[in-house]
This record gives C-alpha cells, structure tokens and sequence, in this order.
C-alpha cells in the first residue's frame, strides 16, 4: 500500500524521491534491526504475549504515521509501526513448525504465501483506490478494522513452549547495529563515500564481534550452529537475494509507471496488483513440485522468471499496450511465487523442530534485510539520477533477481 502511495506523500509534502524513499526504509530497516532480538525474545515471553503487543504498537505506528505532518513526523510513525511488525514477522518460521508437521510444511507454506500474495494484491489496489477518492493518510488508518479484528483470533495461536535462559541484551543490541550501520552505508554510496566507507566499515566489524561472541554461547541470539546445515545457508543465499530484487522492483515501479507510461495513480495500483497474483496463484502449484523436482531447480527458474519480467518492463517501449506490462508484471510475480515455497520449505525443513524460533527469526531477517538493501539501493539510484532513478531501481532488481538465479544453479551443482 506505502509503495503506491510514495509519489503522492512526496507532492503532499514537498520532499524529493530520494527522501519519500525513507518512508519504507524506516520502516524495513527498523523491522530488519529488531528481527533478531525479539525472536530470542519470543523465546523466552511467549510467541501470543509478542504477537498481541506486536499488534498494538503496529496499530499505533499507522494511526502516527496517518496523523505526520512532516516527512520527518511520517517516518518516526513508521519506525514504531515497524517494531509492531517485526514482533509478529519473527514469529512466522516458529508458529509454521508448530502448527504443521514436517510432511505437510511444504503445503502450510504454499497457503501462507497464497495468504501473503491476495493480501499483496489487495493492497496496491486497496491504496490507490483511496488515493483517487481521499488522501494517502486514510491508507494508514484502513489497516485499524484488520489489526482490531485479529485480536480476536489470537487464541487460535498455539502455545509454544518457553526457555528460562537469560536474554542477551549485548547481542541483541549489536547485531541490531550491525544491520542498521550496514543499510545505512548503501544509503550513502551516492551522497557521501566517506561516511559510506565508514558505516560499512563499522557494520563489518560489529557483525564479526557478534559471530565470534555467539560462537561460544549455549543458546546464541544468532543461531551460528544452523548456519552449519548446508540447505540452510543455501536458502538464505537464495532467500536475501530474492527478496531484494523484489523490493527494488516494488519500491521503483510506481515512479516508472507514472513518469514513463503516464499512468493515473488507480492503474498504477492496478498493474502492480498483477505481481502478487502471479505469486499466489504458482504459490499452490509450486508446493506440489517442490515433492517431486529439486528445490534449486525450481527457485532458479523462479528467480530467472522475475528477473526477466522486470527487465522486459524496462526495455518495453513507452507506447506498449497495456496487455504487455501485464504480462511482464505476472511473469515476475508466478517467478517469485515459484521460488518462495520451495525455498521456504528447505530452509524451515532443515532445522530441527525445536529451534524452530531460531530459524523463523533467521528467516525472517534474512527476508528484511533484503528486501532493505534493494530499497535503499533504489534510493540511492534516485540521488545518482532522478530522472532516471526509477530505470536504475529496475535494474538493481533485475541484478538481485540474477544473482538468487546463479546462487540456485551452484545450489544444484552442490547437492
């Protein structure tokens, strides 16, 4: 819904592309830092306490973010909406594991990302139907009734068990750093290589401290021990760079089909709902293949499906028929829907069912923190270039979307 909106909190608030980009970094990199932390966290609280206090400080977050009057206002709303996000996101692998078994997984996931992918569909065209009738604020509050009504289903959850083992605040806060100083130097690549240099500089050292200081604990915030499992670092390999192409897709794909094709702010919602539908619909198809084919077989020709939807975007000419931008935004989406379950599935699979918790968080801050990176290189592509930012954002997708093709075929070739 916020990728839609981005143009028209930009003219509303009088900030150039490269900052209105920060509306969604904010946020990401905010649910990237957390991720980590209170999946340990959940650990030791219990996974209904985090998702009911993740809940209320979300819907606070959107209510702030709807109320901003200033850019700077609006992105302090999303980071605390970000932080009611991260407590559920971490959340995910954990609760997959402990509502399926493992010879079901694959199914469980097919029908989350099916979830995931009509959700998706309905946002982009939820956001722009309201940007045609209202402003972009009533964006933020339409997620209230949902946040509201879930509260009422949260005894459905199941109750994990939890640890007494005392929370690592050392940990959670370095590594929290680690990633925040990490996205934050791509953010300066194009304004400043000083602090640029500086910022990665300082994210790499803090992130090795942290490996070296989880490495010889029993029960460590970064859960290095799975980091052994052979599948489990492929599907990460695989999973970071999926889902940073994805993101710079998303992120640069309103301002090119609004500068470039001219396109109102309802058809712009409406082509990009086309991405997601793709997705949930080879969501179901993939979970029966991933029993028969090879898992890297079927993320790479998913991620060489997305790559190529993106780049057919880009070097379609600016008079194309509509049907053509549809077809390239459904053939990214089923790519991305072809790699997610399968992926998923190996990642969640391969680690043992009680450190279920540990692997959700390690997926789900896998998945943040790629999707962060391919926003902040996109607004990076736009303080290179504005008028060809959103160009340049395509293409970091369309690199991401090959890197996660030849991260799969080494995949095979490995196995």
């Amino acid at each position: 819904m916020v990728n839609v909106a981005l143009p028209a909190i930009a003219q509303t608030l009088d900030v150039a592309a490269a900052q209105v980009v920060w509306v969604v970094n904010a946020y990401g990199l905010t649910v990237a830092m957390a991720l980590l932390p209170l999946s340990s966290l959940a650990d030791r609280v219990g996974f209904k306490r985090l998702f009911r206090i993740g809940l209320a400080t979300f819907l606070l977050g959107a209510i702030c973010s709807s109320l901003s009057p200033t850019i700077e206002t609006l992105i302090a709303s999303r980071i605390i909406q970000g932080l009611g996000a991260a407590c559920i996101m971490c959340l995910f692998g954990g609760l997959m594991r402990h509502v399926y078994p493992v010879k079901l997984l694959a199914r469980g996931i097919a029908i989350n990302a099916m979830n995931v992918a009509v959700t998706s569909v309905a946002g982009p065209t939820i956001s722009s139907v309201i940007l045609v009738f209202a402003n972009w604020r009533w964006m933020f509050i339409s997620v209230a009734p949902l946040v509201i009504l879930t509260f009422f289903f949260m005894r459905h959850l199941p109750d994990v068990p939890t640890v007494r083992v005392r929370f690592d605040g050392r940990a959670a806060v370095s590594s929290a750093l680690a990633i925040s100083l990490f996205i934050l130097g791509l953010d300066q690549l194009a304004k400043n290589l000083t602090y640029a240099a500086l910022y990665l500089a300082a994210g790499t050292a803090l992130a090795i401290w942290v490996i070296r200081y989880s490495s010889v604990q029993t029960r460590p915030l970064v859960p290095l021990d799975l980091l052994r499992i052979g599948a489990i670092r492929s599907a990460l390999a695989a999973s970071v760079s999926s889902f940073a192409a994805q993101m710079a897709i998303f992120v640069a794909l309103p301002f090119y089909l609004l500068s470039t094709y001219g396109h109102d702010p309802l058809t712009v919602g409406l082509l990009m709902a086309c991405w997601p539908l793709g997705a949930a619909v080879m969501a179901a198809v993939a979970s029966r293949l991933v029993e028969r084919f090879e898992v890297a077989v079927l993320c790479a020709i998913g991620a060489f499906a997305m790559g190529l939807g993106a780049l057919l975007i880009v070097l379609l000419p600016a008079d194309v028929a509509m049907q053509w931008l549809i077809l390239a935004m459904v053939l990214g989406g089923l790519g991305f829907g072809f790699f997610q379950t399968p992926n998923n599935r190996a990642l969640l699979g391969a680690a043992p069912r009680e450190r279920a918790g540990a692997i959700g968080g390690l997926q789900a801050v896998t998945r943040v923190f790629g999707q962060t990176v391919g926003a902040a290189l996109v607004a990076t592509a736009f303080a290179l270039s504005a008028p060809h930012g959103a160009s340049l954002g395509l293409l970091v997708g369309t690199a991401f979307a090959s890197i996660a093709f030849v991260v799969n075929v080494r995949r095979f070739y490995r196995r």
